[in-house]
C-alpha cells in the first residue's frame, strides 16, 4: 500500500488521500525528529497547542491577578501612595487588557483547540499549521504589548481607549502605539482560529453526529468563532484608525478637524459587546458539560440550551450603545438599545433555567469542578441581576462610571467566565495530563476565590452606588461619608478580599504541582462522562482515536457504557460496559493507516516578523521593511513545502499489508 500523495494542503489542511496498491509504506507518522523541545516548538499538534495556550494564558492571569492587586494596594487607604496617577492609570489598563484579551480569550482558545476535535470525533482541526501560527501570533502580540512596561510605560487611556483621550496631546508615550499593534497582531490569532474552528466544526464531524448532537461546548465554541468572524474585523479597523492618527497625522477622532470622537466609542463597542458574549459562553460550554455529568442526568432542554446560546451571539449585535447612555445619544436611539438589553437577559435566563433543572432531582456529585460551575451559576445570576438595571437607561447614567459599574462586569466575568475556566480545569486535567487534581486542596481553591471575589466585588456596588467614581488613583475624605457607607471602610475590604482572592487562585498552581508529584494515574473515566473526548486514552493518542467513531446519540459514550432497558418515557440505565471496555474495541478495529501532517517551524518565523513590523512603527521605518522581510520569506517557505510524503515519513508496513485509507485527517 503505498501513498502517492501526503493527504493534506501545504497548510495543514484536510483532502482525500490518492491509494495504489503496493506494500511499500506503513502507517504515516509525525518524522522522528520533533522530539523533546522541537515537538513542542515546532508542533501543529492541537492537542499540544491547546495546552501551549493554557500555560500562557494562565501565566498572564496571574500577571493581571498581580496588577489587580497593585490597584487595590493603592485603593486600601485614603489618599493611598504605592502608585502615582500616571502608574494607577497603566495598572488598570493593562490589568483590564491582559484579563480580556491575554487571559479570557486564548483561555478559552485553549480548550476549543484541545477539545473540539475530540469531542466531534476528528483526529485534528482542519488547518493544523495556521493553528500553531494563531498560537504564535497570540503569544508574540502578548509580549509586544507588555515589552512597553519596559520601554518608557504602559497604555493608560482604559481598556477601551475612548478618543480624544487617545490621541498624542493626551498620551504622548507610546504605550498606546504598543497597545494597538499588539492587540492587532493578536487579533490575527483570534481571526485565524476562528475560520479554523469554523471549518473543523462544520465538516470534521464524526459519521453520524449531527449538528444537534454535538456537545454543549463544540456548540457554544462553534458560536463564539462566528462572533469573532465579524467582530475581530471591526476591531481591527477602529485599531489601524487609532494607529494612523497617533503615528501618521491622521485626523480620524479629532473635533478640531471636523471628526467625532464618537465614532471610536461605535467602533469599539460593537466589537466590544459580542467580546461579552465571546468571553462567557465557552464557560457556559463547560458547565453544560460539567453539570450532567455530576448531576447523572441529561443536560436538561438540550435544543433550549443550543438556541440560546446562538438568540445571545445574535441579539448581542444589537445592544452595545448602552455602554453610551451618557454621551449624548437621543431619547429614541436610548430606547431602542434599551429594550435589546433588556431582550438579551431572556436567553440568558433561559440557560440558567435549564442548568438548575439539570441539577434538579440528580444524583449530585460536589466535586470541585461541580462546585465551580454551581458557583458560576450563582455569581453570574447576581452579576446579570445588576445588569438589568443598566437597560434602565435613567438608572444607567447616574451609575455609569461608577464602581457599580465595576462590581457588575467582575460578578459577570469574573463570577461567570472565570470560575467556568476553573471548572473545566479541574474537569479536564485527568484527560489532558493523567492526573486528577487533589480534590481536598480544590475546594480550598474553590472557597476562597468565592469569598474573596464577594468580599472583593461585593462593596463595590455600595461604593458606586455612594458615589466613587471609576479610575480615580486616590479617595478622599470629601468622599468618605459616614457610618455603614463609609467609602475607606469598604475599599479596604474590597483589598483585603482581593488577597484572599489571589491566595485561592495562587492553591491551583500549589495543586498541580502536589497532584503531580503525589497522584498516579487517573482512572480513564474518573467522573463516568458523557462525551466522546473521554472516549480515547488519557492523555489522547497522538492520532486521538484509533478508529475514528460513529456517533448515534448525544452523549455518545454514555450510551456505549449503558443501556436503557426502561419502556416508554421510562428510561432505565444499566451499565453493559466500562470506558476500558470501549477504548479495547477502538483500539481492536483501529485504521491501518492515520495520517498526521508533519510539523513545521515557518508559522513561527512568520509571527516573529510581526512585532519586529509593529517595532518599526513606533521607532524606525526600516524595521517595517525587516519584519516584511522575515514575512515575506516565511511565507514563501510555508508555500514551498513539500506537499507530498516521503517514505521516510512512513512506518515499515505491517505483514498483513492492511487497508486502504480513505479521508485522511490533517
Amino acid at each position: 500500500m503505498a501513498l502517492i500523495e501526503r493527504p493534506a494542503t501545504r497548510d495543514g489542511g484536510l483532502v482525500p488521500a490518492v491509494v495504489t496498491p503496493s506494500s511499500s509504506y506503513g502507517v504515516f507518522r509525525r518524522p522522528v525528529e520533533t522530539k523533546g523541545w522541537k515537538s513542542w516548538l515546532f508542533t501543529i499538534d492541537h492537542k499540544k497547542l491547546g495546552i501551549m495556550y493554557g500555560v500562557t494564558a494562565i501565566f498572564f492571569f496571574f500577571l493581571g491577578g498581580f496588577e489587580a492587586l497593585l490597584i487595590r494596594a493603592q485603593l486600601a487607604t485614603n489618599e493611598g501612595t504605592i502608585l502615582s496617577a500616571d502608574k494607577y492609570n497603566q495598572m488598570f489598563t493593562m490589568h483590564a487588557t491582559t484579563m480580556v484579551f491575554l487571559f479570557v480569550m486564548p483561555m478559552a482558545a485553549a480548550f476549543a483547540n484541545y477539545f473540539v476535535p475530540l469531542q466531534i470525533g476528528a483526529r485534528d482541526v482542519a488547518f493544523p499549521r495556521i493553528n500553531a501560527f494563531g498560537f504564535w501570533c497570540f503569544l508574540f502580540g502578548a509580549i509586544f504589548i507588555n515589552t512597553s512596561w519596559f520601554l518608557g510605560g504602559a497604555a493608560d487611556g482604559g481598556w477601551f481607549m475612548y478618543a480624544p483621550n487617545s490621541s498624542v496631546p493626551f498620551s504622548p508615550t507610546s504605550g498606546i502605539d504598543f497597545w494597538t499593534l499588539g492587540l492587532q497582531i493578536t487579533g490575527i490569532a483570534s481571526l485565524t482560529g476562528a475560520i479554523n474552528l469554523i471549518v473543523t466544526v462544520i465538516n470534521m464531524r464524526a459519521p453520524g453526529m449531527s449538528l444537534m448532537k454535538m456537545p454543549i461546548f463544540t456548540w457554544m465554541i462553534l458560536i463564539v468563532q462566528f462572533l469573532l468572524l465579524f467582530a475581530i474585523p471591526v476591531i481591527t479597523v477602529a485599531l489601524f484608525l487609532l494607529m494612523f492618527q497617533r503615528n501618521f497625522d491622521a485626523t480620524f477622532f479629532s473635533v478640531e478637524a471636523g471628526a467625532d470622537p464618537l465614532l471610536w466609542q461605535h467602533l469599539f463597542w460593537i466589537f466590544g459587546h459580542p467580546e461579552v458574549y465571546i468571553l462567557i459562553l465557552p464557560s457556559f460550554g463547560i458547565v453544560s458539560e460539567v453539570l450532567p455529568v455530576f448531576s447523572k442526568k441529561p443536560l436538561f432542554g438540550y435544543p433550549l440550551v443550543v438556541f440560546s446560546g446562538a438568540a445571545i451571539g445574535f441579539v448581542g449585535w444589537g445592544v452595545w450603545a448602552h455602554h453610551m447612555f451618557a454621551s449624548g445619544l437621543g431619547p429614541i436611539s436610548v430606547a431602542v438599545f434599551s429594550v435589546a438589553t433588556m431582550a438579551i437577559a431572556i436567553p440568558t435566563g433561559v440557560k440558567i433555567v435549564n442548568w438548575i433543572m439539570t441539577m434538579w432531582g440528580g444524583k449530585l456529585v460536589f466535586t470541585t469542578a461541580m462546585l465551580f460551575a454551581i458557583g458560576l451559576i450563582v455569581q453570574f445570576t447576581i452579576g446579570g441581576l445588576s445588569g438589568v438595571t443598566h437597560a434602565v437607561a435613567p438608572s444607567d447614567t447616574q451609575q455609569t462610571d461608577t464602581y457599580y459599574i465595576v462590581a457588575h462586569f467582575h460578578y459577570v466575568l469574573f463570577g461567570g467566565a472565570v470560575l467556568g475556566i476553573f471548572s473545566g480545569l479541574y474537569y479536564w486535567w485527568p484527560k489532558m495530563f493523567g492526573k486528577l487534581l487533589n480534590e481536598t486542596l480544590g475546594k480550598w481553591n474553590f472557597w476562597l476565590m468565592i469569598i474573596g471575589m464577594n468580599l472583593t466585588f461585593g462593596p463595590m456596588h455600595i461604593i458606586g452606588l455612594q458615589g466613587q467614581p471609576r479610575r480615580m488613583y486616590q479617595t478622599t475624605d470629601a468622599r468618605a461619608g459616614e457610618g455603614f457607607f463609609n467609602l475607606n471602610f469598604w475599599n479596604l475590604v474590597a483589598s483585603i478580599g482581593s488577597l484572599i482572592l489571589g491566595i485561592g487562585a495562587f492553591l491551583f498552581v500549589i495543586n498541580v504541582f502536589y497532584s503531580h508529584r503525589k497522584n498516579g494515574p487517573a482512572p480513564l473515566d474518573p467522573w463516568d462522562a458523557r462525551s466522546l473526548e473521554w472516549m480515547t486514552a488519557s492523555p489522547p493518542k497522538e492520532h486521538n482515536f484509533d478508529a475514528i467513531p460513529t456517533v448515534h446519540h448525544l452523549d455518545e459514550f454514555f450510551h456505549r457504557k449503558y443501556e436503557d432497558r426502561g419502556e416508554g418515557e421510562h428510561h432505565e440505565y444499566h451499565q453493559v460496559a466500562t470506558a476500558e471496555d470501549v477504548l479495547a474495541e477502538q483500539e481492536a478495529n483501529a485504521d491501518k493507516h492515520i495520517h498526521l501532517p508533519s510539523p513545521s517551524y515557518w508559522p513561527i518565523v512568520l509571527a516573529f516578523g510581526l512585532p519586529v513590523m509593529a517595532y518599526g512603527v513606533i521607532y524606525n521605518i526600516w524595521l517595517i521593511v525587516v519584519g516584511g522581510a522575515i514575512v515575506m520569506a516565511a511565507m514563501y517557505g510555508w508555500g514551498l513545502e513539500p506537499a507530498t510524503a516521503t517514505p521516510d515519513d512512513y512506518d515499515p508496513p505491517t505483514p498483513e499489508g492492511g487497508a486502504e485509507l480513505e479521508v485522511a485527517h490533517g
